[in-house]
């Protein structure tokens, strides 16, 4: 801990020195290098990001599992003789022995019910109150059904409020424990990601310090950004070194908690979602042209969140599930074609039956992609001699007609997208997914704009929209980059399975394919 301190001292200093020394830079100025570690960072915010998510969850469970437990031992307490009196336990045996609330049943019923009425928000109050006696009612509800079956009405209700008020009381009081356990004991400060606020006024952002920091232990408070050139104790830099903010204390989260001009905040999303950060901003605090906020709540205080999709755990982990099922079965299935299409090449023309190449990933992080071989041996070496025959004329999208480094069996793997195939090894290896942007090369990083970055927010993809919408016929490297925006910003299951089923058409069509 003291050396991290020591850094952030050091990194404080440089960023809020004078500006004579050095001028602070808007996020579009901001050096390559500092953008390129905050690609870096984003799949390690993700990870962490759905590591907080998973712990939670397993807490909450085991919480409200324990919860179940203590429930059914009061209700058979309840149910002895004596308690509460001979009518009220002659109705809880019969309604416990007819199997409907005990055992795995009535456990099933409970953590349905707090599925159901929203117990498990990420975001909200753990002990909220009217939410857990909702969650209680409910579960409850199937209790009573022997007394219904035989006509006991009366013993029915009275079973009925007798069990949801046992139940409530019980997931009040588990429910509190459980709090305190999140934000105290695990992973209580150890878990927690740096956070900093938005705000020109410390006084005035107290209550949401308070919602964000306060909320399951989820983030710890880094530091204060102001707008413009305030200083105060906790003030890290200003707006505009944001990026190098977030770089220097790794940030995971950035609050917005006063109003900022069109041009100030479309900077900070850039920042943010570029590193991987979650956006937080109060309702009232700013407007957005153009995006589609989520609402969250902290504390019960609502906030807008701006993020790509894949920052959402669920989302995570069922992308991840039908990569994995799909390629395993592509490599399967299609064992018979791989193996025809490697002998093919290895007739056709001299050199390796597979040809690999870098390319940039998740956060622009490097891997090796794997395709079959369709270019004589030597063809990368020829790539400059050839750029005047690039039909784009723009070098991130090099592609030429009838391209005289590739091969006769080359040319038609590529109309039908069979080289791609391979790449169903790097599905299952993690470092693509089935849908995606297509990846691109390392050494474009250098002509990029701020918003290009964006499409490194996901995976690279055997198949996306860029494929599915003419691929080569697509020559416009800015319609490229929105191609790929729209899909990471508006990712959905749905969305890779119509894309999915749209690939197939599209390889049949052929259109752009060379």
């Amino acid at each position: 801990m003291a050396k991290r301190s020591s850094v952030a001292a050091h990194h404080h200093l440089r960023l809020t020195s004078p500006p004579g020394n050095r001028g602070p830079s808007a996020y579009g100025a901001s050096p390559l290098n500092v953008r390129t570690r905050l690609r870096e960072r984003r799949p390690v915010s993700v990870r962490r990001h759905t590591a907080r998510i998973a712990t939670r969850l397993a807490v909450l469970l085991i919480g409200d599992v324990a919860g179940v437990m203590l429930c059914q031992f009061a209700a058979a307490v309840t149910a002895s003789d004596g308690i509460l009196g001979e009518t009220m336990a002659a109705q809880f045996n019969a309604a416990l022995h007819a199997g409907y609330g005990t055992g795995v049943n009535f456990a099933v019923a409970v953590i349905a019910s707090l599925v159901i009425t929203g117990n498990y928000s990420r975001h909200r109050r753990l002990n909220g109150r009217l939410r857990l006696l909702a969650a209680s009612a409910l579960a409850s509800a199937l209790v009573p059904w022997a007394l219904i079956s035989s006509g006991d009405m009366l013993g029915a209700i009275t079973v009925y409020l007798a069990a949801t008020a046992l139940t409530w009381w019980v997931l009040l009081s588990e429910r509190f424990f459980t709090e305190r356990f999140l934000s105290r004991v695990w992973p209580g400060a150890r878990g927690a990601a740096p956070a900093v606020l938005i705000t020109d006024r410390k006084e005035s952002s107290l209550h949401l310090e308070h919602a964000v920091i306060g909320a399951g232990g989820d983030y710890s408070l880094a530091g204060y950004v102001p707008v413009g050139r305030a200083t105060f104790d906790g003030a890290l830099g200003t707006i505009r070194s944001l990026p190098e903010i977030i770089d220097a204390y790794e940030v995971e989260a950035v609050v917005v908690c006063q109003h900022l001009n069109d041009q100030q905040i479309m900077n900070v999303r850039e920042a943010s979602l570029a590193a991987g950060c979650q956006l937080l901003y109060p309702a009232r605090a700013v407007k957005i042209a153009g995006v589609r906020p989520a609402l969250v709540w902290h504390q019960d205080q609502p906030f807008f969140e701006l993020g790509a999709p894949v920052l959402k755990a669920s989302a995570v982990i069922t992308k991840r599930v039908v990569d994995i099922v799909g390629a395993t079965l592509g490599l399967i299935l299609l064992s018979p074609v791989f193996g025809l299409i490697a002998l093919a090449v290895k007739l056709d023309s001299p050199g390796h039956v597979f040809f690999s190449q870098d390319r940039a990933g998740l956060g622009g992080r490097r891997f090796r992609m794997l395709k079959f071989r369709t270019m004589r041996v030597g063809a990368d070496a020829e790539k400059h001699s050839l750029s005047h025959l690039n039909h784009s004329g723009d070098s991130r999208l090099f592609k030429i007609p009838e391209d005289p480094r590739v091969t006769r069996l080359g040319a038609m793997l590529r109309r039908w997208s069979l080289d791609e195939l391979p790449q169903c090894w790097n599905v299952l290896q993690g470092d693509m997914s089935l849908v995606g942007p297509r990846p691109f090369f390392e050494a474009d990083f250098a002509s990029y704009q701020d918003h290009h970055f964006r499409r490194l927010d996901a995976k690279p993809g055997i198949t996306g929209l860029w494929q599915v919408s003419g691929r080569s016929a697509v020559v416009d490297f800015e319609d490229v980059v929105y191609l790929d925006r729209q899909y990471i910003e508006q990712w959905s299951f749905w969305l890779d399975v119509s894309i999915m089923f749209r690939t197939l058409p599209a390889v049949v069509r052929r259109t752009g394919a060379y």
